[in-house]
């Protein structure tokens, strides 16, 4: 297994990992993982974490792992879907975990899956992201890729 970068993401002062009171811990080319407390700021008006918590966790943790895989090849890398399944609930206080692996790492492309886990390792969602990988010179939408945190 890789080196583990969880120090270094963590080091970020902005983004919405920061925002949402995320804590990478673990991150390697071949898995990552994360925790939360859901507090009020993960609510939405029923009571229960909003989905697009889920879905920006999991995500998250696929982009990261597949840049990490990415890097050291050059490239860089872009979401191209993201497909997350909610499956339970989940209210204020309760702390989650979550944890992405990568199903395939091709030359163009990358699919990670993920699922999120409650105290009791309960799944409370499940996701799966496909990533484009892009090479050093290669421009998205009119710009150039570029991911400094993740240097390794």
């Amino acid at each position: 297994m890789g080196q583990d970068f969880s120090e270094r993401m963590n080091e970020a002062p902005e983004g919405w990992l920061h925002a949402m009171g995320v804590t990478i811990t673990h991150a390697t080319d071949e898995e990552v993982r994360a925790e939360l407390t859901v507090g009020p700021e993960h609510l939405q008006s029923y009571g229960i974490v909003h989905g697009g918590v889920h879905c920006g966790l999991i995500e998250s943790l696929a982009s990261i792992g597949a840049a990490l895989y990415a890097l050291p090849r050059g490239q860089s890398v872009v979401g191209l879907e993201n497909s997350t399944s909610f499956v339970r609930a989940v209210r204020a206080g309760a702390k989650l975990h979550a944890v992405s692996t990568p199903i395939t790492r091709g030359r163009r492309t990358q699919v990670w899956e993920a699922r999120v886990l409650d105290e009791e390792k309960k799944v409370v969602a499940t996701g799966r992201v496909r990533l484009l990988c892009v090479e050093a010179d290669q421009q998205v939408a009119g710009e150039k890729i570029t991911i400094p945190l993740y240097q390794p």
